[in-house]
């Protein structure tokens, strides 16, 4: 039988390493990764000037991000808003404070019924059961992301 030579088993080395790194996982992605799901609003005929959209904003990545606005053709203006009860015990809505909804690292930011939420003010269309309307959130660090509102009866 043969012997390999010394640069020959170096070679089957160097080969078997890259096999090796070939098959390693990636690496992690740095900063954000922003996933938006279950983007709904409720039908609100157009006489009713505003409407209000939910959804479920998530972050697996490694860095914090913020929703800081969004925009959509359906509504004149869009802004952050967060439900909060009266010392009167009377329901409300405002801004949010900061201006901004946070999405921590590996956490998500729920936009629901009585609580964070995105604001459709001066609507230009009739929310409608089942139709879908455009919205473009925009992000610190992700940037712009477009997604379809389902306008529905129920979460």
């Amino acid at each position: 039988m043969k012997r390999l030579s010394f640069v020959s088993l170096l070679m089957i080395a160097a080969v078997l390493a890259g096999v090796l790194a070939a098959c390693a996982a990636p690496p992690a992605a740095s900063g954000p990764q922003i996933k938006v799901d279950g983007v709904w609003g409720r039908p609100s005929p157009m006489m009713t000037n505003a409407g209000a959209f939910y959804m479920l904003i998530s972050n697996s990545g490694t860095e914090a991000d913020k929703l800081v606005s969004g925009q959509s053709p359906s509504c004149g203006t869009v802004e952050l808003h967060e439900s909060f009860k009266s010392d009167d015990g009377m329901m409300g809505m405002r801004p949010v404070t900061g201006g901004f909804i946070e999405i921590p690292a590996g956490g998500q930011a729920e936009l629901k019924v009585g609580g964070l939420h995105v604001m459709c003010i001066d609507k230009e269309d009739d929310f409608k059961a089942g139709a879908k309307l455009p919205l473009t959130l925009n992000f610190e660090k992700s940037g712009a992301k477009t997604v379809d509102v389902d306008i529905r009866e129920n979460e």
